[in-house]
């Protein structure tokens, strides 16, 4: 997700960091669930010292970034996992539930969708967007017919379109895919291996709970997984709701391939918060 107000937050945390952290030696790592870590929360840190101190402690990739990002990613043998198709100011409220936005919508991804694909992207994002006053009929309808005009284009070049499911109570007010159930009609009427859900654990923690049920249940409308505690979107610690180990060890029985993308914003020392989430959903 687009987070200006989120990196701003994060950023006290962020402005002493020690370059020395990145060169720690590499952990080894189940590698049963495919970790990776959004971007935003640590943009303070240089992207190639964040690589590096990524890959040391067993992530696989990097999340949201846009497409002049990806190379320094390979670069340090990580790759992209979540890219954007843009970057503007609405690409949240501004979806696919507004048929007045699909050629906007559409054209960002048939310019980004072969990119990716040539950069080794997997997923790249899109946004249902704020209801503005429309029905969940009217959203779900307008979502699955833009997303279907798409999906062919996703489906030759291997890359899957990720729909984020984000909560409307705390963060993101008006927002229509706020349910999983929202989502899922749509992932059905698209009927695309190319057009999935990305669950975000915190956004749906907040809005439903039962997410170990609901993931099990749904796990084959779901191409990827962000993390976040609840409550406050901080580390996935002793402080938070939701037993991250036995969520994350669900989703590995669940056979999912996919990746699972820690998009917390820490605290206390970065690189050592997310080492930490690292080690407990390394299951």
């Amino acid at each position: 997700m687009l987070a200006a107000a989120a990196t701003a937050a994060a950023a006290a945390v962020l402005t002493n960091f020690d370059p020395s952290q990145a060169a720690t030696p590499r952990l080894k790592r189940k590698g049963r669930l495919k970790q990776s870590v959004s971007r935003w929360p640590y943009a303070r840190i240089p992207l190639a010292d964040f690589c590096k101190a990524g890959a040391a402690m067993g992530l696989k990739a990097i999340d949201l970034l846009q497409p002049g990002d990806w190379e320094t990613v390979r670069e340090h043998g990580l790759v992209c996992s979540m890219g954007y198709p843009a970057d503007r100011r609405d690409f949240l409220s501004n979806g696919f539930n507004n048929r007045a936005s699909h050629a906007m919508l559409l054209s960002e991804l048939e310019r980004t969708i072969p990119l990716a694909a040539r950069h080794g992207v997997p997923n790249v994002i899109a946004m249902f967007g704020n209801r503005q006053g429309r029905s969940d009929a009217e959203g779900i309808a307008a979502s699955s017919e833009g997303l279907k005009r798409i999906a062919p284009l996703a489906e030759e070049h291997k890359v899957t379109i990720c729909l984020e499911l984000l909560n409307s109570k705390v963060d993101h007010h008006d927002y229509h895919g706020d349910h999983t159930a929202f989502g899922v009609e749509v992932i059905r009427n698209v009927g695309s291996p190319r057009v999935k859900l990305l669950y975000d654990i915190y956004h749906m923690q907040i809005m439903e709970g039962d997410v170990i049920r609901t993931i099990r249940d749904n796990i084959a409308h779901i191409a990827h997984f962000h993390t976040g505690g609840v409550p406050g979107r901080h580390e996935l610690d002793e402080t938070q709701e939701l037993n991250w180990r036995a969520v994350a060890k669900a989703i590995v029985d669940t056979g999912f391939k996919g990746f699972f993308a820690h998009e917390f914003v820490p605290t206390r020392d970065p690189l050592t918060s997310l080492r930490q989430a690292v080690t407990i959903c390394d299951v």
